[in-house]
């Protein structure tokens, strides 16, 4: 409001000049480059800045209190998460006489008798995950053509835990190809060569593995059914602690686990000492949730972690500076002059207006916005290669690289630049930065505004119409004709990584602006009001939570609003020095000092509750469950919660349709079954469940 009705007209009548009709006026006009040099009017820009950043620090202090609250009241308050019990150990010293898991269970054993309960090995992922997708991929094709008839002839290729199964009529591939070419289903010949794909896949697997006795996967069997070589009826739930000795699994192991202790201090104590006089070996965090787990980078030496960092990091740098060639050429187009100076035949097209607007105004924030669509997917496999162990991590790690990008190229490349050598010219000397942005930015009120209605107003449209999962969807059943219903996995989850970024950066725009180019605030209020109610809709409505990060974005929000804040007081500084106002610069100086101090405020008071649990909250917690008997239940449930192979996922579970196809032949079912056991009583068969 101050900025809009205060600081405009003092930027419209900054000079004594002949003005045009508002609509005819250029942009440049509004900003504070028209106010005169020794101008007594720069108090109004002073005052508004004092206005800006005590209200901002106001607003972040009540916001970081209130999530700090909201963070403490989620670790109290939700229901029992095993991570809180957990903590994952990496870097595990091998040893030639026992394998990985002996080695976990001798270590906590001694140094932590009283509080350690178990734990579960990670393993080397290859074949049971592969063979668990292709029978996710063949379960949805079955589905599929079950839904259109009674009666289905294909081999099924999945297990589960109930006592339902789909009926196979042979046991070899032609039979397969001979019944689904025969019967009325009809299915397609991409289906079909699917399907004896996968089935010979699986039979291979099966005739080599027959004696696996991998805990807590799928492994080889006979007569088609898949049976796990079972020494307790606990493996079927994950529990692996009955084979970890046998020689057959150290080369499958890896050496990271999932330690299990009594008490959550127990866990939190152990994740934070440092278990070794070697820091590389037996080295502790807090395990995440279990859905948040990303099992592939589990595998990744540890002592590789600190060079897989250094690489992506330099190769973050690397992409960014590649990136300055697509924004000069499109900061490029804005410069007119430059425009003519370098293609001679466009000054007839360039006289006229409209397409003088549309090559200097919309062209430019339109390209750029194009080529910045590739930066998240870039951004997420650098964060991928770094070694991240969770999904959480991962897209923090993301949503920050995408951030630091993206404020480098599109504010400050897009202000300090008109060409790659001028760009180097400029940041030789870091002294005179103040001076070149309070002398860009003004300029630039075009390019951003149109950036915001670009970048900002297009992307929350998409956003509702969820344009790329729409063509993906048509692309998968008009093109590939695939009718299959995809797996929960394919769930949308909300994209912390590219939003968060943009909406922090609209943020930077608004209080860089608010002085230097009041004009641009209206849009971004329109922007943010609208955001506030698209996001608040994907929220609720679409996207699916898979697991909680606990506030964990917000002390980078905060972080970037501090930054944004400094950032405008230091070029408000540098405008005032350039215009020759003594008294604005005297009283901006304090306030930068000021920012800084509450920053550093805010880092002592709330930033420690997001990098650590408190004792006092968790010992609380222990002793709830102690008074309320729920140790047990506790204990149940980390036995089954870090499954890194499970036996089926969540979308797998039988319809009403196969159900009742499978009733049909229960009891022949169970007649083989009891044969099959009782011929076979160490195997123990795991059908469909329903």
């Amino acid at each position: 409001m101050i900025c809009v009705f205060l600081l405009l007209p003092v930027n419209y009548y900054g000079q004594e000049m002949q003005h045009k009709q508002i609509h005819s006026e250029s942009l440049e006009v509004f900003t504070i480059g028209n106010v005169k040099e020794g101008s007594k009017w720069f108090w109004t820009h002073c005052l508004a800045l004092y206005v800006i950043s005590c209200s901002a620090c106001v607003l972040l202090h009540f916001e970081y209190k209130n999530i700090t609250k909201m963070r403490l009241a989620h670790i109290t308050g939700s229901p029992v998460n095993p991570s809180h019990f957990t903590v994952l150990v990496r870097s595990i010293p091998c040893s030639q006489n026992h394998s990985y898991s002996k080695s976990v269970e001798d270590f906590f054993s001694t140094y932590y008798p009283a509080s350690y309960v178990s734990h579960q090995m990670v393993y080397r992922a290859g074949r049971v995950d592969k063979l668990m997708k292709d029978a996710e991929k063949m379960y949805r094709m079955l589905k599929t053509i079950e839904s259109t008839t009674k009666k289905s002839y294909m081999p099924c290729c999945l297990c589960g835990k109930s006592t339902h199964s789909f009926e196979a009529l042979n046991n070899d591939a032609e039979s397969v190809e001979i019944k689904t070419s025969s019967d009325e289903l009809q299915p397609s010949q991409r289906e079909k060569k699917d399907v004896e794909k996968i089935y010979r896949k699986l039979k291979t697997i099966e005739t080599q593995n027959k004696m696996s006795s991998t805990p807590g996967c799928l492994c080889g069997g006979i007569m088609h059914y898949f049976k796990m070589l079972k020494k307790e009826a606990e493996s079927v739930e994950c529990k692996t602690s009955s084979d970890r000795s046998q020689p057959s699994q150290t080369g499958k192991e890896r050496p990271a686990a999932f330690v299990f202790f009594r008490t959550r201090y127990a866990a939190i104590v152990a994740a934070q000492v440092l278990q070794s006089s070697n820091p590389m070996l037996w080295v502790t965090q807090l395990a995440p949730e279990p859905n948040d787990v990303y099992w592939s980078n589990l595998s990744i030496p540890y002592k590789q972690v600190w060079l897989r960092k250094i690489a992506t990091l330099l190769g973050a740098f690397v992409f960014m500076f590649v990136f300055l060639a697509p924004v000069t050429f499109v900061q490029g187009l804005t410069q007119l002059d430059q425009l003519r100076q370098t293609f001679p035949f466009l000054k007839g097209i360039l006289k006229q207006k409209f397409m003088n607007q549309l090559v200097t105004g919309y062209l430019p924030s339109v390209i750029l916005m194009l080529f910045m669509y590739a930066v998240p997917p870039t951004m997420m496999l650098f964060s991928t290669i770094e070694g991240n162990v969770s999904h959480s991590e991962r897209k923090k790690s993301a949503g920050i690289k995408v951030l630091y990008f993206t404020i480098w190229n599109v504010f400050f490349v897009n202000v300090l630049s008109g060409s790659i050598i001028r760009q180097l010219s400029v940041f030789s000397s870091f002294r005179d930065i103040p001076t070149q942005l309070a002398k860009a930015v003004p300029t630039q009120a075009t390019f951003f505004t149109t950036y915001v209605l670009t970048s900002g107003w297009a992307s929350l449209s998409c956003e509702v119409i969820q344009l790329f999962p729409l063509l993906c969807n048509g692309f998968r059943r008009f093109i590939l004709r695939r009718q299959e219903e995809p797996c929960s996995n394919h769930a949308l989850t909300f994209p912390h990584h590219t939003e968060i970024p943009r909406l922090l950066l609209f943020g930077l725009l608004g209080f860089t602006c608010s002085i230097m180019a009041p004009l641009i605030l209206p849009f971004l209020l329109v922007y943010f009001f609208l955001a506030f109610l698209v996001y608040r809709n994907q929220i609720l409505n679409v996207y699916v939570p898979k697991y909680e990060s606990g506030g964990q974005f917000w002390p980078v929000v905060h972080n970037t609003t501090i930054f944004s804040l400094v950032l405008t007081q230091v070029i408000a500084l540098g405008v005032f020095g350039i215009k020759r106002s003594p008294v604005a610069s005297g009283f901006t100086i304090p306030l930068i000092f000021l920012t800084l101090l509450f920053n550093e405020y805010c880092r002592q008071r709330f930033s420690p509750v997001f990098k650590r649990s408190p004792a006092q909250v968790l010992i609380e917690m222990d002793k709830q469950d102690e008074n309320w008997g729920r140790a047990e239940e506790i204990y149940k449930l980390l036995r089954t919660a870090y499954c890194q192979f499970p036996l089926l996922s969540l979308d797998l579970s039988t319809s009403q349709e196969l159900s009742m196809a499978g009733n049909s032949g229960q009891n022949k079912d169970e007649g083989s079954s009891k044969d099959q056991e009782s011929h076979n009583p160490d195997l123990n068969e795991i059908k469909l469940s329903s």
